[in-house]
């Protein structure tokens, strides 16, 4: 977490949580969600402007977290910033060497392999359960056919349960108080 985000946090501890305005979709793209985005539908049939800025996108990777029921967030500064997700925390950049990145850049070593009854690919590593990016499917498939990774069955709908992931946080957040 950015030293800036710390401070702002200490010095503003009771700031309320954002729901509903972040998505991460399949592909590891960051999307901003207005109100009239929200009101259309739930992510990621109403995903909201792609984000383009690096510098924004490399801050919310570098502040993006889990809390302890598993519900992902942007820590922005004092503001905790709920992700919606299309399919998974983390989305798998796979180099032609095998090596395995994070959307965010970060490395990581996959444990273990699924593949879920649409033919999407998840690899499971220390950071957690993570999707492999379409474009990456070639590389995978050969990782697959040389023995690397051993694809185990999984029923996409169960993923959540067992990896102890939140798909949408605002679908479950408690109702908001209304204002007099």
């Amino acid at each position: 977490m950015d030293d800036i985000v710390k401070q702002a946090l200490a010095k503003w501890p009771n700031v309320p949580h954002c729901y509903g305005w972040l998505g991460l979709d399949a592909r590891g793209n960051w999307y901003l969600r207005d109100d009239r985005v929200q009101a259309a539908g739930p992510f990621p049939a109403s995903k909201g402007s792609l984000l383009r800025h690096e510098k924004l996108i490399d801050f919310i990777q570098r502040n993006y977290e889990h809390d302890h029921r598993g519900q992902w967030f942007f820590q922005n500064g004092p503001q905790r910033v709920y992700v919606e997700l299309e399919a998974a925390p983390w989305v798998w950049r796979v180099g032609e060497d095998f090596s395995v990145r994070s959307h965010a850049g970060e490395p990581v070593e996959p444990s273990a392999c699924l593949v879920d009854e649409e033919g999407l690919l998840y690899l499971v590593t220390p950071l957690g359960l993570g999707l492999v990016h379409t474009q990456d499917m070639g590389l995978a498939a050969e990782a697959v056919e040389q023995g690397r990774w051993v694809p185990q069955d999984v029923h996409a709908a169960e993923l959540p349960a067992r990896f102890g992931h939140v798909m949408s946080p605002a679908s479950g957040r408690p109702p908001q108080k209304a204002e007099h």
